[in-house]
């Protein structure tokens, strides 16, 4: 089992092309193919968690945030970023963060919160557009099974619960091959009719070339007339944030209580309570103040996110309550989303979860 192994898999989880622009998600540190004796589990990389990764036999540490944001001009161990870097490297330490692309899938980060928060109905807060194309081609009928096999096949025609979805239409294509062609059908300089279908199939703009390929190598043709159109549809298995409901409504106070129970926070920064009862709910791992208008205009009773800035708290108006239970602590749970995903795939090795604390944030009580 090599290290690509591993983060392929991962990766058709959550494609590294929805991680944010901003982002660094990958691998960062390390030979993708390398040999992989043992894998760590973090949410942030360090030096302790990287001197925990060899005391534990592990050349592979996987963390949710990304090292290196910036790019590194030396490397000098001057703080904290370099000195790990530099030690992972000494001691053969691959690093691979799955950041903003864990936190935009079904089943990534926002899921998990959802799911310790026993939440039903869960789906995406806002779903991203601009994330999906159509393939329109034109095929001969009796070539039409080929190729949509083909296109299936690269992933093309997933339509949220649905697979090989696709559209198909008959009629007639008219071509005229010239003397430098060498068609399947036809004669050089003969107009040509055929009975075509017009197939259309959806898939997400990261596989455009693999479906294209798929295309060219199951039809028959020697030019392929086809279409690539860039979609404005929502794709609601990708997006920010997620919304979901109690199976029972509950009072604001027994929701507090509820939510630090199972996500396992000591304190609770929030807006006025409002005296209502909670039933949806709208979460957002991390830095989630950008979608407060969202839950908003979808009736969340309560949005829980983190770090709020005293400002931004005022942005509630007494139209929701804000719920900031912190960065590392919203967000803490991902360590066991990763180890449930590798687990179930593979199994010949250890995974084990960092012991090591890495919140940087301490209370005094």
């Amino acid at each position: 089992m090599t290290i690509k192994d591993i983060t392929n898999y991962l990766e058709s989880i959550a494609p590294l092309a929805y991680q944010e622009s901003y982002d660094n998600a990958g691998l960062i540190v390390g030979n993708a193919s390398a040999e992989v004796s043992g894998v760590l589990v973090t949410l942030d990389s360090t030096e302790e968690v990287i001197d925990e990764a060899i005391a534990k036999g592990c050349n592979l540490v996987i963390a949710h945030h990304p090292i290196v944001f910036k790019g590194l001009k030396k490397l000098t161990g001057k703080n904290y970023v370099e000195r790990t870097i530099i030690k992972a490297i000494k001691n053969d330490v691959a690093i691979y963060a799955i950041h903003t692309n864990l936190d935009s899938v079904v089943g990534g980060v926002n899921f998990k919160i959802a799911e310790k928060l026993r939440l039903e109905k869960v789906e995406i807060l806002v779903p991203k557009s601009q994330v999906l194309m159509k393939l329109i081609v034109f095929v001969p009928v009796s070539n039409t099974k080929e190729v949509l096999d083909a296109l299936h096949a690269a992933g093309a025609g997933v339509i949220g619960n649905y697979s090989h979805a696709s559209f198909r239409g008959e009629g007639i294509g008219a071509f005229r091959p010239n003397e430098k062609a060498t068609p399947t059908i036809g004669t050089a300089n003969v107009d040509e009719e055929v009975h075509e279908n017009r197939v259309e199939v959806i898939f997400p703009t990261y596989l455009k070339n693999q479906v294209l390929a798929a295309m060219h190598r199951s039809h028959i043709y020697e030019e392929v007339a086809h279409d690539i159109i860039l979609l404005e549809n929502q794709n609601s298995e990708v997006g920010a944030g997620i919304i979901g409901e109690l199976a029972n409504e509950m009072s604001e106070s027994d929701f507090m209580a509820y939510l630090k129970q199972n996500m396992g926070v000591t304190v609770i920064r929030h807006t006025n309570l409002l005296g209502k009862p909670i039933r949806k709910v709208a979460v957002c791992g991390g830095a989630g103040g950008f979608l407060l208008g969202d839950a908003i205009l979808r009736s969340a009773d309560i949005f829980i996110t983190a770090d709020y800035k005293y400002h931004e708290f005022f942005d509630a108006d007494n139209r929701i309550i804000i719920a900031d239970i912190g960065h590392y602590e919203s967000e803490q749970f991902t360590k066991e989303l990763l180890k449930d995903y590798i687990c179930k795939k593979i199994t010949n090795f250890a995974v084990n979860l960092s012991e090591t604390p890495t919140n940087p944030i301490n209370y005094y009580y």
